[in-house]
């Protein structure tokens, strides 16, 4: 049985700036961010249109992951809404669906992030996917610090 986790974060920055963060997070997140990733380039496709794969390399520190593939199942410019699953890597075996969504919704000056999970574990033995809902809303946070700096 699937099931769902969803969180929102407050950030500063305006929707546009931090939706082009999200959009290059190929080439930003390793380099903001090295002791989370090691390097995500693209496999198939743009990296912007569905059906597009990437290969995320984490970083020795990140724990449970070495890597995953992630599959771009929807993207959406205009609502700033990108959905992608987890097709291998660790999670992969520990996850029969890994879906994540994520949209960034301007709110005045700064914007809303609102991040989704929906996931079916491989066992009853996994554990609540907890620590990516927490690097999730950390990656989120600490990006908009990033954004307002620079």
């Amino acid at each position: 049985m699937a099931s769902k986790i969803e969180v929102e974060v407050e950030v500063k920055s305006s929707a546009d700036k931090f939706w082009g963060a999200i959009s290059d997070s190929k080439d930003l997140f390793p380099k903001i961010f090295p002791e989370q990733y090691k390097s995500i380039e693209i496999i198939e496709g743009d990296g912007k249109s569905p059906g597009s794969i990437r290969l995320i390399k984490y970083a020795e520190g990140a724990p449970i992951v070495t890597f995953s593939k992630e599959k771009l199942e929807a993207a959406d410019e205009e609502n700033k809404l990108v959905v992608y699953s987890v097709i291998d890597g660790e999670l992969a075996n520990f996850y029969k669906t890994f879906k994540a969504t994520l949209q960034v919704v301007s709110n005045g000056e700064g914007c809303t992030v609102k991040w989704s999970l929906e996931f079916e574990k491989a066992s009853d033995e996994v554990p609540e996917p907890d620590i990516i809902k927490e690097t999730a809303v950390k990656t989120f946070t600490d990006l908009d610090v990033y954004l307002l700096k620079n």
